[in-house]
């Protein structure tokens, strides 16, 4: 992959799992749960890259996010935590992207954004020029679905970038 300077991470179901079953913010659930190989993946990277975590999190502003991330021990990870009820912006929207780009300081086309919803994290970033990832770890098959990677595991993401 080119270089680049910033990785972008969607939050539910690409780093901690979204258990539907649970109401509210994910900071409040009984239990909560990192995604396999999450910790170690984003330990190699830390440094490397500057880190963030952009969510669509319907239940939780930036603040809530950040304790379900201290809750899974992954908080000590990354540079910038986004919200969309913090941003006004929700995905796809390309002024979800351009806002948390520009408040990292880094151009678009410096960014890479990995998340597991196609629709939601990969048309919006490609709409400005971002690389991205498809973290597809059940292998859902959309026609004509375009990204830069589509990997299956997050270790993966190490062979990619």
């Amino acid at each position: 992959m080119e270089k680049f300077k910033a990785i972008i991470f969607d939050w539910g179901n690409t780093l901690m799992r979204d258990f539907t079953q649970y109401p509210g913010p994910m900071a409040f659930w009984p239990e909560i749960e990192v995604i396999e190989g999450v910790k170690e993946v984003l330990k190699s990277l830390k440094g490397k890259y500057a880190l963030c975590i952009a969510t669509n999190a319907g239940e939780s502003d930036t603040a809530l996010m950040i304790e379900s991330l201290k809750r899974g021990e992954i908080d000590i990870y990354f540079d910038y935590f986004f919200s969309s009820k913090d941003l006004g912006y929700k995905k796809p929207d390309p002024n979800f992207f351009k806002i948390i780009a520009d408040k990292m300081n880094v151009s678009a086309m410096d960014c890479v954004m990995v998340g597991n919803d196609y629709e939601k994290d990969i048309v919006g970033a490609m709409q400005l020029n971002m690389k991205t990832i498809w973290f597809n770890e059940f292998g859902v098959q959309i026609d004509n679905a375009k990204c830069d990677f589509e990997i299956r595991s997050i270790f993966d993401l190490l062979e990619v970038v």
